[in-house]
């Protein structure tokens, strides 16, 4: 049976259809639209009608691929904002505000199971949105043992510290000593692996591969910090707008890998993975 996700976030307003068989993930369909809600105290009007028609957009996407069922989340910009009840009545279908801790247990439920044969022991997953990073704990027979949310994510710290295009050094090093502190606010468990999820993690991929250790994201973000964000865009396939804020995405990743004292690997699936795997075992 296919099942979907819809997936509003701070940068984006995602939806996944797969169908989970013999224990795997098969993708069905995956689209994504810049919406950029961002971390404001109310949405605009303007934004909610945009979102609402990306929502139904997708979601009728979702229906003509086969989805027998269609659940719809939304995430940090829509649990800080004063008027989210407006935001939720002006939706085409019912949406579900996940809280930090359902959030978290989803990204690692999709993250693990999707990795399960290359994760020993205990794992940290890190799923790093617009708005805020997620730190889960546990494991793959066990789930979720700690989880953790922090008030930080690409969208944020782009728009706070990251003004130049590209990026000014001065900037980077605010942007990095704000992502280290915010981070080191709680104490992480420890971990036997790590694995990064979430829109930056995910298009990591496409300029230095599966591993994220401290070479690797030095590298992306000298590449991604080395000309103006619509040739680096260009050049590496990527959205304009995800390049813009893919550098805080790194400082961040590069902040709970060392919090963590681990290096990381991209994962194959997060948040809408977990909701799709969820969603078939509660269907079993």
């Amino acid at each position: 049976m296919k099942g979907a996700c819809g997936d509003i976030g701070t940068n984006t307003t995602r939806v996944l259809v797969a169908e989970v068989k013999d224990g795997r993930l098969i993708e069905v369909l995956q689209q994504r639209a810049f919406t950029r809600i961002g971390m404001r105290p109310e949405i605009p009007e303007e934004k909610i009608a945009e979102v609402a028609r990306v929502v139904a957009e997708q979601v009728a996407l979702a229906r003509a691929a086969g989805a027998a069922g269609v659940r719809v989340v939304a995430t940090a910009a829509i649990r800080a904002a004063l008027n989210r009840d407006e935001f939720l009545a002006r939706m085409p279908v019912a949406v579900e505000i996940l809280d930090e801790d359902e959030e978290a247990r989803m990204a690692f439920l999709g993250a693990t199971m999707t990795l399960a044969a290359e994760l020993p022991g205990t794992v940290a997953v890190v799923d790093v949105g617009g708005g805020s990073t997620e730190i889960a704990v546990g494991t793959v027979a066990g789930g979720v043992q700690w989880s953790s949310s922090f008030l930080v994510g690409s969208g944020v710290l782009a728009d706070r510290y990251l003004r130049s295009d590209p990026p000014a050094l001065a900037e980077l090093r605010s942007a990095r000593d704000f992502a280290m502190d915010v981070l080191a606010t709680r104490a992480f468990p420890g971990a036997d692996c790590a694995v990064a999820v979430g829109g930056s993690a995910a298009s990591l991929r496409a300029v230095v591969g599966d591993a994220l250790d401290p070479p690797a994201l030095k590298r992306a973000l000298g590449i991604l910090c080395a000309g103006p964000c619509t040739d680096v865009a260009a050049r590496y396939s990527l959205d304009a707008e995800r390049v813009r804020l893919l550098p805080a995405g790194i400082l961040i990743l590069d902040a709970a890998a060392q919090r963590l004292r681990r290096p990381m690997q991209i994962g194959r699936g997060g948040l809408r993975e977990g909701v799709v795997i969820d969603m078939a075992r509660n269907n079993s």
